[in-house]
């Protein structure tokens, strides 16, 4: 089990209900507090009306897809000088995949299956935990 230095609130934008509910009950035990976003669109109005430490942000969805709303985040965050922390989610594990999330504001890069390990590992090299 992991220690949090902090509360971490974690933003899960995912259009896929079935990944909504593992990924919840993961976060969950963990001691993490997470909100759920089904699409871009969505996600972009949450990060209006609250702060998040970390985005999972699902790169392919209906209506906005992850890139757009990254980009959109991204420009309201430098207007209120935050910075969450957003990891692209993709079952592409293209290197173009990659530097596409990055080129859009993105902070990381994850490929699906969703791996916890894979996560925890990148939130230690962020001292989250």
């Amino acid at each position: 089990m992991i220690q949090l230095k902090k509360p971490i609130k974690i933003l899960l934008v995912e259009d896929n209900k079935i990944n909504q509910k593992l990924m919840m009950f993961n976060f969950t035990k963990m001691g993490f507090n997470i909100s759920i976003s089904d699409d871009g669109k969505q996600a972009v109005e949450e990060c209006h009306n609250d702060f998040y430490d970390i985005i999972l942000m699902d790169v392919m969805m209906p209506i906005m897809d992850g890139y757009q709303a990254t980009e959109q985040i991204r420009r309201y965050q430098k207007l209120k000088g935050q910075h969450s922390f957003i990891i692209g989610l993709t079952s592409n594990v293209y290197d173009h995949d990659k530097e596409h999330c990055l080129s859009v504001g993105m902070d990381g890069y994850m490929s699906k299956p969703f791996d916890i390990d894979a996560f925890c590992d990148i939130l230690r090299q962020q001292k989250f935990i």
